[in-house]
């Protein structure tokens, strides 16, 4: 039996920082918290945590995670939704000349997901925006 086809949400982004400074934004609770969502996250393989924002109709504003990779600088993913029924966030960097270039690919998403695709094309645009500016702003 093959697997049902996905989809992924594929973003990639020029940051004029140091891979060092971006891994931080992305791996530091505090950090995370500013860009992306309350956090209990660790950047430890196998740690599972807490992604935590306001509470909407139809859902309780809690996402549940797994990091699935974590190679400073480099690489980190995890598990985006309740396991087995989730979907994947990989951010892999890469250091350029100018400072580092960031690919996010949030995979995964079937068919019936079509509405969680769409959020997740909006959201990441915002979050990695938001994420610029809490880099921009790192010592």
């Amino acid at each position: 039996m093959t697997e049902p086809a996905t989809r992924s949400v594929i973003i990639e982004k020029e940051y004029a920082h140091p891979p060092e400074k971006v891994w931080r934004a992305l791996t530091e609770r505090s950090l995370i918290e500013q860009w992306l969502m309350k956090n209990d996250f660790q950047p430890l393989v196998g740690h599972e945590f807490r992604l935590r924002s306001e509470p909407v109709p139809n859902w309780d504003g809690v996402i549940e995670c797994r990091v699935l990779a974590a190679e400073p600088c480099k690489t980190l993913s995890y598990t985006w939704g309740t396991l087995g029924t989730g979907t994947v966030v990989t951010f892999t960097l890469t250091p350029t000349a100018a400072g580092t270039h960031l690919r996010m690919e949030h995979s995964g998403f079937r068919e019936d997901q079509e509405k969680n695709y769409k959020g997740a094309k909006y959201g990441w645009q915002s979050f990695l925006g938001k994420l610029e500016g809490v880099v921009a702003g790192l010592e």
